[in-house]
């Protein structure tokens, strides 16, 4: 086979950049400096930013883009070089200026329900009449697109301020952000701790937030690089702990409250959140089966002086309303509407108090030893 740039380009046309809805032609990426030696390829693609988090990704797909649609005798893995168009800026002081409050939503164990918890509290605290915005942080499993129905949406850009920004998905109320929108839905992201943290900072600092009363950042189970990258980046007004009666569950709750309360990161925890906190029938509302132990979050708060914000039970429609794209919380009426508007509530009250009793949140500055 004869190669010659033109074959490369049309190829390279498959390749989109996340979130812009064009290819990496249309968008002017791809350097003038195809080198063909045989069956060797080598060029450049050039970036707006040289920490762009979608990087490696868009290398790998316009390797796997040339081997495809031209053939796989081609060689031209590791022959792609990124550029980039402009140096590292400086962060402003603070990326969310018309944010009121910042929330993040942690657990110290996967499996206990803080991305439900996350997605109906934010519709929760929207029914209630106030501006939110969603954040799913959770870079190597994001599910809360599917738990608002939007899997299949693209955010797009738009130009703010003289700057090109990501507008995020709104649904039902809620503006909400993912790695998600950006990845195919059944590739597991193979990211380094850097590569993670810098597609997060951007999910922060390259969107239109815009006026939020509560900004959720809902975080990966446990603690990890992003928990010390969202500190480092926004002043996080306070902390919701999520668990579950069980004991294990309890003992990893500890470990997050430890992370956030302790001297370097020294963000409030506003409260814990309890859930299935026991099993409830639809059919027998007024029953209650603790299938994973009683009161065990409630004991919790209670040795560690911390408010217990919320108890959420078990019931069928929570799980449904998660896979069908509808949060529970959508119908107030329900056994499990209403805990998510009292949940809503006693936080909104632990804020108030936050903010009246203590002075404003700074960014963590943590210092190498």
């Amino acid at each position: 086979m004869n190669l010659y740039p033109n074959l490369i380009i049309e190829a390279l046309k498959k390749v989109r950049y996340p979130g812009a809805g064009k290819n990496i032609v249309e968008l002017g990426m791809l350097a003038d400096d195809i080198r063909i030696d045989g069956k060797q390829v080598r060029f450049s693609i050039v970036f707006e930013k040289p920490n762009d988090p979608f990087r490696k990704s868009v290398i790998k797909a316009a390797e796997t883009a040339i081997l495809t649609y031209i053939g796989p005798e081609v060689e031209i893995k590791g022959n792609i070089t990124a550029q980039s168009k402009q140096a590292p800026r400086p962060e402003p002081k603070n990326l969310l200026p018309q944010v009121k409050n910042i929330i993040a939503i942690a657990s110290g164990k996967g499996g206990v329900g803080k991305s439900t918890v996350a997605a109906n509290l934010a519709v929760a605290l929207v029914q209630a009449g106030y501006k939110v915005g969603l954040l799913d942080a959770d870079i190597y499993g994001p599910s809360l697109p599917k738990m608002f129905g939007v899997e299949d949406a693209r955010p797009h850009m738009e130009t703010i301020g003289g700057r090109e920004l990501i507008v995020p998905v709104e649904k039902y109320g809620v503006h909400l952000l993912s790695i998600g929108f950006f990845v195919n839905r059944d590739d597991a992201l193979v990211w380094r701790g850097t590569m993670a943290s810098n597609a997060f900072k951007q999910l922060i600092a390259d969107a239109h937030w815009g006026e939020q009363d509560y900004f959720l950042v809902d975080l990966p189970p446990g603690t990890s690089d992003i928990h010390l990258t969202l500190v480092q980046t926004l002043a996080v007004t306070g902390a919701i702990i999520v668990t579950t009666p069980q004991e294990v569950a309890l003992a990893d709750a500890r470990k997050a409250i430890s992370m956030f309360m302790g001297e370097k990161v020294n963000v409030p925890v506003l409260g814990l959140v309890e859930n299935m906190a026991w099993f409830t029938p639809a059919e027998w509302p007024e029953n209650r089966y603790y299938i994973f132990g009683k009161e065990g979050g409630k004991h919790l708060a209670e040795e560690l002086q911390t408010p217990l914000l919320g108890e959420i039970p078990i019931v069928r429609s929570i799980c449904e309303g998660g896979d069908d794209g509808a949060p529970v919380a959508l119908d107030e009426s329900s056994i499990t509407g209403l805990a998510f508007k009292q949940l809503s509530s006693n936080m909104v009250e632990q804020v108030n108090y936050r903010n009246a009793h203590r002075a404003a949140s700074q960014r963590v500055i943590i210092k190498h030893q």
